[in-house]
């Protein structure tokens, strides 16, 4: 079980380095491209949003993994098709053989690039959409981002989702054609996938692996979302993994509100403090609330389940949400707890008992090596 837990533990450190990985995209507020762990996060709750299944969303989390070793290839350059694949191929051999489910995160990844499975086609359907979204949605997009999306719905790869998502197309017309698109279930939809784009600029205490700066919120959900996938057999007795996915792609969307509050923090807006959690439920409401009615009562639900941390879903998601910044604390060498003068007492009490709770074989593994660190 160890070596198991290592060789994940390995495989999910090097899938950090996909938030490394620039994206022709970019933020809605054009401060900067798009990474591909952020595009995983939003492109897998876009299909959250959409009513796909849990394995959609599965490989959603994985598609772009291989990026890590080939970068993003942008749908408006030409390339050699059969070298990309060769290539991409390549790596996911490579990335996922890190991992001791190296054949369940491999067929996941397969089954996506062979669309051939109803879910498969509808991850494609929310993986080829995102980005056009990305840009019409935009307070005011970048006219050679536009004449992209104009190419991509006319001719490109998108242009089959006019048979599959005529509405979905009918508002990028009305977009495009400086038309506002009427109030509908699915424009309350994309309004919140606009707002949910703000996550990406919430920055968190916790540093990338590489120590190149700091991580976001939207990059820590997507790699939590990782990390439950990962981490689907220490889950215990009634415990949903596709819940649990679900819950760590919504958890901090609050965040675009509040900003992140470390764990270790002191003083007046301490982390879990009343204030912090007043101002929390409020955001809850305000974000979940630009949804169409009932899935905004299902999302505020799922959310509210996470933050009571009772049922067996709500307890593993936490666990995670605990263990994966001990994770990036020890591959930097604990810059982290340095900073905030973090002890060893510290991390048990804080950390240990909410991994301890969710996922016991995860602090068994990783409590001697926090002690050996911390002293």
């Amino acid at each position: 079980m160890s070596d198991r837990i290592a060789r994940q533990f390995a495989f999910l450190a090097e899938a950090d380095r996909l938030k490394t990985v620039d994206r022709a995209n970019v933020l809605l507020d054009l401060s900067r491209p798009e990474n591909s762990a952020e595009h995983n996060w939003h492109v897998a709750l876009q299909a959250m949003v959409f009513g796909a299944s849990d394995r959609a969303i599965q490989m959603l989390l994985v598609h772009d993994l291989v990026e890590i070793d080939t970068g993003d290839q942008p749908i408006h350059l030409d390339h050699d098709a059969a070298l990309l694949a060769t290539a991409e191929a390549r790596a996911a051999d490579r990335i996922f053989g890190l991992s001791p489910d190296r054949d369940r995160l491999l067929d996941l990844w397969l089954e996506f690039e062979a669309a051939a499975s109803a879910d498969a086609v509808m991850a494609k359907r929310m993986d080829h959409s995102q980005p056009l979204f990305q840009v019409l949605l935009a307070p005011q997009p970048l006219a050679d981002h536009l004449a992209v999306v104009r190419d991509n719905i006319g001719r490109g790869r998108a242009a089959r989702l006019r048979s599959e998502w005529p509405e979905a197309m009918g508002w990028a017309d009305a977009v495009l054609t400086g038309t506002t698109p009427p109030d509908s279930d699915l424009h309350r939809r994309l309004r919140f996938l606009a707002e949910a784009d703000a996550l990406k600029s919430v920055l968190r205490a916790s540093l990338l692996i590489d120590a190149s700066r700091r991580e976001n919120s939207a990059e820590h959900s997507w790699h939590l979302a990782l990390y439950a996938l990962a981490f689907a057999d220490l889950a215990g007795p009634g415990v949903d993994i596709g819940r649990v996915i679900r819950m760590l792609l919504i958890h901090d969307l609050v965040e675009i509100d509040v900003g992140d509050v470390p764990l270790h923090s002191a003083g007046g807006l301490a982390h879990g403090s009343a204030d912090i959690q007043a101002a929390e439920a409020e955001a809850a409401l305000r974000i979940f609330g630009l949804l169409p009615d009932r899935q905004a009562g299902d999302f505020l639900a799922l959310w509210r389940e996470f933050e009571a941390a009772a049922t067996p879903d709500a307890v593993f998601a936490k666990a995670l949400d605990r263990c994966q910044p001990v994770i990036q604390n020890l591959g930097l060498g604990g810059i982290g707890w340095v900073d905030y003068g973090v002890t060893f007492a510290d991390l048990e009490s804080r950390v240990g008992g909410r991994i301890s709770l969710g996922a016991p074989a995860l602090w068994d593994w990783l409590r001697p090596r926090v002690r050996d660190f911390l002293g």
